[in-house]
């Protein structure tokens, strides 16, 4: 775990983080793949850049917004702006003391000194949701596609591999990072965070550890399955998929329907503290919608082709 990886003269939020940095490294990578593939099929490449960006930036921001509504943080975002001695650090009274907070001696908590209005919208202190930022960045590209008179099948099937390979390094620098981690296991099957790592801090809360300065319990990295499912449904999509596919945005539907399979599995293995409703997380919920979404705009777009081909005249 390395949650920084370099440090600059001067400080800027969030960068050097490993997240971010991995996440910056992704997004150059796929405006260099993507501005070839628009030449590839005649695009403006300029369009594909300002397409990647903007794509980037409500992704960040539906990420970001799902994660204060849905990520079982939504009252503490409240209560730092109302009433901050409503919020709980779980943290030790050192660390509270360094941090300014204010020591609850009697529930042995830390609660914040000041108000925050604005932590809601403080990205750098991590807290981004994948499903919505493809919403977000779906419902944006929707817009985009249309104004530019972009083709919108070939469009959607090239997220269908993009995605997947951004979802791979945003995994990688989760696991950097520390946080998504997995459920207890014993080696090989699980690896150890380092002392003071969201998964040390889990477990002394839980009661398992006596303090979270001390190495975590050995867990299950489910960041790094969660990369790897990222590259191999990247790899079905472009090279399996994308040479096989019988109609525009056949390779979306199917490699986006693999994800959602796989997220709802690998869900039952994630400990970190999260949102959730009847049992199941709130990923979960969200990736059977998605599934389902998936199965329809395959039947729309198969639809859509043999209408398509029907409508084309013949000698």
């Amino acid at each position: 775990m390395h949650p920084r990886l370099f440090r600059l003269p001067f400080d800027i939020p969030g960068v050097g983080g490993s997240y971010f940095t991995c996440l910056a490294v992704g997004f150059i990578l796929a405006t260099i793949l993507l501005r070839r593939w628009a030449k590839h099929h005649g695009i403006d490449p300029r369009l594909m850049v300002d397409f990647i960006i903007w794509m980037l930036i409500w992704g960040v921001v539906g990420s970001r917004i799902l994660h204060v509504i849905a990520d079982g943080k939504f009252w503490d975002y409240i209560n730092l702006c109302r009433d901050p001695s409503l919020v709980d650090w779980k943290i030790d009274v050192r660390e509270c003391r360094a941090l300014r907070g204010v020591w609850d001696a009697a529930r042995n908590v830390c609660h914040p000194a000041q108000k925050n209005c604005w932590a809601w919208a403080d990205i750098t202190a991590g807290g981004l949701a994948f499903y919505g930022g493809f919403v977000a960045a779906a419902l944006f590209s929707i817009y985009y596609i249309r104004r530019y008179n972009m083709p919108a099948g070939k469009m959607i099937d090239m997220a269908g591999w993009s995605l997947m390979l951004g979802l791979a390094w945003g995994r990688m620098g989760c696991f950097l990072s520390g946080c998504c981690f997995g459920v207890r296991a014993e080696p090989p099957l699980g690896v150890i965070f380092p002392d003071k790592s969201a998964a040390s801090r889990f477990h002394w809360d839980q009661g398992w550890l006596h303090t979270y300065r001390i190495e975590s319990l050995p867990v299950i990295p489910t960041q790094i399955y969660s990369a790897f499912a990222g590259i191999a449904i990247a790899a079905i999509a472009y090279f399996w998929l994308r040479p096989r596919k019988r109609f525009d945005g056949e390779v979306f539907c199917i490699a986006a329907f693999l994800y959602a399979a796989f997220r709802f599995f690998i869900e039952f293995f994630r400990s970190d503290e999260r949102g959730g409703l009847g049992g199941l997380s709130t990923s979960q919920i969200v990736a059977i919608g998605f599934a389902l979404c998936c199965a329809y705009l395959w039947i729309y777009f198969k639809k859509r082709a043999r209408k398509t081909i029907a409508q084309t005249p013949t000698d």
